[in-house]
């Protein structure tokens, strides 16, 4: 019970890491709030949670959208009294349209942006206030190594979204450590979630080979990240970028 008595907000916790992390965070004894804007994936969420003992509630959001975050973030309140933990999961890679700069288009880019780091900050404007209502809380933020190293294949709108996540990061935890709010950022590598669909099985065995650790993180291999830096156990850590990989950044290229 390392989340008794707290309230989570998820973004994009229809699927992926974000159920997991709202899984876990319900065994752990968190109330969930389950953003998405997949209702059926949400829902199914909400479910899942409720079959373990747990207790969420659903808010079909698009995150790009601050009216949308600003009801989905009054729909948590209203439901479970209070927000305790922000974790900005929502995300978006596009590999077919994403690509370097020389080819990437405006739409695309824009989108890009609007989903990965205005959806951060939308939760962060109108979140924060209820973590500091409630004297102090944690926020998450859902980076990628990508952010830390380059690549030959290019997804530099993805890239450079994440990028501006360690910066928001930082910015906040500074800002807001007087009001007793963390906020960190996890970078994770290769997971297996529906985010990686182009991947055969070929595919998938030969990063596994790449890994130090020999095979893809699973969702619940992130999740438990989050858990720890949601919970009390890391009091004493904000500002932090926390490196899930596997090892590739220490093995380099």
């Amino acid at each position: 019970m390392r989340l008794k008595d707290k309230v989570a907000f998820i973004t994009g916790a229809g699927s992926g890491v974000g159920q997991a992390t709202a899984l876990i965070f319900a065994k752990e004894g968190a109330k969930i709030v389950v953003v998405d804007i997949d209702a059926n994936a949400g829902n199914e969420t909400v479910a899942m949670v409720k079959q373990q003992g747990g207790d969420a509630v659903f808010v079909l959001c698009d995150v790009a959208v601050e009216a949308d975050i600003k009801k989905a973030i009054e729909t948590g309140v209203s439901a479970f009294g209070k927000l305790n933990i922000l974790y900005n999961n929502a995300g978006v890679l596009w590999r077919d349209k994403d690509l370097e700069v020389t080819r990437t288009d405006e739409t695309t880019w824009d989108r890009v942006m609007a989903i990965n780091v205005k959806g951060a900050v939308w939760v962060c404007k109108h979140g924060i206030p209820e973590l500091i209502r409630q004297g102090g809380g944690s926020i998450v933020n859902m980076g990628s190594g990508t952010a830390l190293m380059g690549f030959t294949t290019a997804q530099d709108a993805y890239t450079a979204s994440k990028g501006a996540l360690i910066s928001l990061t930082r910015s906040m935890a500074i800002v807001y450590a007087k009001d007793n709010i963390r906020a960190n950022i996890i970078h994770p590598g290769p997971v297996d979630t529906p985010m990686q669909k182009e991947w055969d099985e070929k595919t998938k065995m030969e990063i596994s080979a790449w890994v130090p650790l020999g095979r893809l993180a699973s969702a619940e291999d992130i999740a438990y990240c989050g858990l720890f830096l949601a919970s009390e156990e890391s009091a004493y850590i904000t500002g932090t970028e926390i490196v899930v990989d596997g090892g590739i950044m220490v093995k380099g290229r």
